[in-house]
């Protein structure tokens, strides 16, 4: 049996997901309906015998982002909502679809068309399809990364760090852009980023996570600070403060 989850406060709602779930495959069994933040958290702190999570976003003590914030899952989440503008905040949790109300079968049905894929996908190459989705938005500090995980579409991609010159962090989103200057939305943050990422990166400042093979040279430039120099054209001046100067300069002798 599959187990669900129904993260969702509007009891006609919830009723009717449960429904159309397991007319869909008989193999499904919706295990609980939950319906606020602090109910799901505390069934979330003594349970995790479930396979997939189907969440609404805006419920009557908060949005859903608190729960999955707090309890770290190793099932993947379909958020179901009647707002568009938490799209990309979906990135930062175990999220693998995003569906608009009213829902039907069909869209229901093709997360979980898109769930068993996903987990097919990844069995073929041996990997643990939870273990992999509990990776995003959660990185390990103590075990180097050669890859990141980055949503695309309907595929969950990982990126080798090597491909990356840089992540920069704008407008409260975080961005690998590749060698071939590809930009892509990451979910971790540059400090998790910066944890995993080894020392061939470097954080140049509050913005900016650097790979030293993007690095070109550095030139003097006000105030005793230095700017970096990359091997492409980028459009913006990556400055190191003087406080890091010292820290940069031996930094790249060592890389």
């Amino acid at each position: 049996m599959m187990k669900v989850i129904i993260i969702e406060d509007e009891k006609r709602t919830a009723k009717e997901l449960a429904t159309t779930l397991e007319s869909i495959d008989d193999q499904i069994e919706v295990v609980t309906i939950l319906s606020s933040v602090e109910q799901a958290i505390s069934y979330m702190r003594n349970n995790s015998d479930f396979d997939l999570i189907f969440s609404d976003i805006q419920l009557s003590d908060g949005l859903s982002f608190e729960i999955f914030n707090k309890i770290r899952l190793s099932a993947p989440v379909v958020f179901c909502t009647a707002y568009d503008k938490y799209a990309l905040e979906s990135f930062n949790t175990n999220s693998i679809d995003y569906i608009l109300k009213p829902f039907d079968r069909n869209s229901v049905a093709k997360s979980l068309e898109k769930y068993h894929t996903l987990k097919s996908n990844f069995a073929a190459f041996n990997l643990n399809f939870n273990n992999l989705l509990r990776t995003i938005g959660a990185p390990s500090s103590t075990i180097q990364q050669t890859s990141i995980i980055i949503s695309k579409g309907d595929r969950i991609v990982p990126i080798k760090t090597t491909t990356i010159a840089l992540f920069v962090h704008e407008d409260d989103y975080v961005f690998a852009l590749t060698f071939d200057l590809k930009r892509h939305l990451v979910s971790q943050s540059l400090e998790e980023l910066e944890s995993v990422c080894g020392d061939i990166f470097f954080r140049a400042n509050r913005q900016y996570l650097i790979n030293r093979k993007a690095v070109e040279d550095v030139s003097r430039h006000f105030n005793r600070k230095i700017q970096v120099n990359l091997t492409f054209n980028y459009p913006t001046q990556i400055l190191i403060s003087r406080l890091k100067v010292t820290q940069f300069i031996e930094w790249l002798t060592q890389n």
